[in-house]
């Protein structure tokens, strides 16, 4: 994939970094102590009505807590019992930084664009609404997960 700079791409719009720990309230519990927070839940998961995940009742029951740095979200992914790329992450590699997540304005096109530039989707979701996310299986070149989301529209 190459870009120009001023190209703009899926990701070209930086949303949010995500990291995946072990323990949720003993990671809120530092950040906040380095003055980032307040944590807020993440809607909730079963929101996702369309999905392609290793084990979808794990996905669901995801813990995930959020917070607001300037322009872009913190988040912080606990995994529970079951299979989930997460879970997988946490195993192989322990907590740490899982993916970069960028907003776009319409995930599907976004994905099918992706896909024909030769990315290889390791999960995904959708609402009802037509919004939701794609990961991307980037971390051997990029170092870590890429993601793209389309966010609701506002009420």
């Amino acid at each position: 994939m190459n870009a120009t700079a001023s190209a703009r791409t899926g990701f070209s719009q930086l949303h949010h970094i995500a990291i995946v720990v072990r323990n949720m309230n003993r990671a809120i519990e530092y950040f906040s102590s380095l003055g980032i927070g307040p944590f807020q839940a993440y809607p909730p998961m079963r929101d996702y009505v369309k999905v392609n995940v290793p084990d979808k009742e794990a996905f669901y029951a995801l813990s995930i807590r959020q917070a607001q740095i300037g322009p872009v979200t913190l988040q912080l992914i606990q995994p529970g019992e079951g299979r989930t790329i997460y879970k997988d992450f946490l195993d192989k590699n322990g907590e740490g930084v899982f993916h970069l997540g960028f907003v776009v304005d319409d995930v599907d096109k976004e994905e099918a664009g992706l896909r024909a530039q030769g990315l290889k989707v390791l999960s995904s979701g959708r609402r009802v609404d037509g919004s939701g996310f794609t990961y991307f299986d980037t971390a051997n070149e990029a170092g870590v997960v890429l993601l793209i989301r389309q966010n609701p529209p506002k009420k």
